[in-house]
């Protein structure tokens, strides 16, 4: 397997009782074999089943395990800046915590890193599974606004497997992202904007085998369009 010195890895979790224990279980025998120095973060987002309970029993039999615990529902963004902002090591990766990615694919990041020196290796997914609506906002509303706005064209902006510098998170302007699509583009703009290098490696994408999805409506991508635009304007004056 390919290596790297060390690295956090974390998890952002909502109402994943079912798969988070798998999830964690399969992240640490991959990170045992690839990194002498290594974290697992797990952000409890306001979770109303048994993931807090679950995450933090795991963090009492490995004290390689940490648990971030919102009191409320604050959603994807905002567990995303919790996993970053309280991430020790060198490099950072996260993916969800739904068992939906295949943890070990991030040998394939590291080699891909190695190959081009990027700061931000991110994945895109070969084939998504979630709704047709939820792909076909992405790709007919999110992104090509994206690249309007910021000149900024990957394959997939909002795949949630993503390797990157720590130095990438400490030197763009802070994140503010709470809710729904925007905490990705928020990201490789910022990054992007500061010359940090993003290189793109494929992923597989697994469905569901419990829990429920809850992907960004209509409303809350409008509402990331919207902020889009007010981002657009701030980081004319803020870089």
């Amino acid at each position: 397997m390919e290596e790297i010195s060390e690295i956090t890895a974390f998890f952002p979790a909502f109402n994943e009782e079912s798969s988070l224990r798998e999830v964690v279980k399969k992240a640490i025998g991959v990170l045992e074999k690839i990194a002498p120095k290594w974290e697992i973060i797990i952000v409890n987002d306001g979770s109303q089943d048994e993931t807090g309970k679950i995450a933090e029993k795991l963090a009492k039999k490995d004290r390689r395990i940490k648990v971030v615990h919102h009191s409320q529902n604050r959603g994807y963004g905002a567990a995303l800046k919790s996993g970053f902002y309280n991430a020790k090591y060198e490099w950072i990766v996260f993916t969800d915590a739904d068992g939906q990615f295949d943890f070990s694919q991030i040998t394939k990041f590291i080699e891909t890193q190695r190959k081009t020196g990027a700061d931000l290796v991110i994945g895109y997914y070969l084939k998504r599974k979630v709704s047709f609506l939820r792909v076909l906002g992405s790709k007919l509303l999110w992104e090509p606004a994206v690249f309007l706005l910021f000149g900024l064209k990957v394959k997939d902006i909002d795949c949630g497997f993503k390797l990157l510098k720590k130095e990438v998170i400490e030197k763009i302007p802070r994140l503010e992202a709470e809710r729904g699509p925007f905490i990705s583009s928020e990201l490789l703009i910022k990054a992007k904007k500061l010359g940090f290098k993003i290189a793109e490696v494929e992923v597989h994408h697994y469905p569901r085998k419990a829990g429920r999805a809850t992907g960004a409506s209509l409303r809350v991508v409008l509402s990331g369009l919207v902020d889009l635009v007010k981002l657009r304007g701030r980081l004319i004056n803020q870089i």
